[in-house]
């Protein structure tokens, strides 16, 4: 390392700082990289402070179920407890579910798409999970009302909701009014949510609009049974979008 009277040493910065600036980087850069350059920087993100916000979806969307399990773990690890944000997608099952409840309590973000994971184990850990602002469970085709009901129920602060599916998903699915229903009665703090290609009647996303008063944005993309020009003259100040997708010529 170069003299550095008159610049900056950079092992010596405060390892909050060092964290921030580490979080730029990709996640194979902070394992394998960063800490081959010194000391201070391979304890850094060994530490606490690199996975305060934890982004590991597009690595875990090309990963095997034993390689996201072990990563999920190493790294709630290594954020002791500080874990605010936890992006990742194909939870393999309850049990890495309930280790991510257990082991990041302060989490406000998380988001989960694609998990194999139950409405029994969503009814057991929810309460761990009350700081929760954000929640993304789209496509996570094992959950529904009784899943939503438990988070809406623990989850006081939740602001945003979405629940995303994909057509291939709903093969042998009837109605999803019962999860809408779920959201209205229990997600009264709701100012975004996302309601894509859900089998919902225009009345179930009514009672959407009417009880979660602080609705800013619904977006309800290929929910094919929606009537939104009704919706549009109900609720004026509600911005919607879908249930059609427009395209510019």
């Amino acid at each position: 390392m170069e003299e550095c009277s008159k610049n900056i040493c950079w092992e010596d910065l405060q390892r909050d700082a060092l964290g921030i600036i580490f979080c730029k980087l990709s996640l194979q850069e902070i394992l394998s990289v960063v800490p081959g350059v010194c000391k201070p920087w391979s304890e850094v993100v060994s530490g606490s402070y690199c996975w305060q916000d934890t982004d590991i979806q597009e690595w875990s969307q090309q990963s095997t179920t034993d390689q996201i399990t072990s990563m999920v773990h190493m790294l709630l690890a290594r954020s002791a407890g500080s874990c605010r944000r936890l992006s990742v997608s194909r939870l393999p099952n309850d049990s890495l579910f309930a280790f991510i409840a257990d082991h990041a309590k302060s989490l406000e973000t998380l988001e989960i798409p694609r998990s194999e994971i139950s409405d029994s184990i969503v009814e057991d850990v929810a309460q761990r999970l009350s700081k929760v602002t954000f929640l993304d469970v789209s496509r996570c085709t094992k959950i529904g009302a009784r899943a939503l009901e438990a988070f809406g129920k623990n989850c006081k602060c939740l602001v945003r909701l979405r629940r995303v599916m994909h057509p291939m998903d709903l093969v042998g699915k009837v109605c999803h009014n019962d999860e809408a229903h779920a959201i209205a009665c229990n997600m009264p703090k709701l100012c975004h949510l996302d309601l894509g290609y859900m089998f919902i009647t225009t009345k179930a996303v009514f009672e959407i609009a009417f009880k979660c008063h602080d609705l800013k944005l619904l977006d309800m993309r290929c929910c094919w049974d929606v009537d939104d020009n009704l919706l549009r003259e109900k609720f004026a100040g509600l911005k919607i979008l879908g249930p059609r997708v427009y395209c510019r010529s």
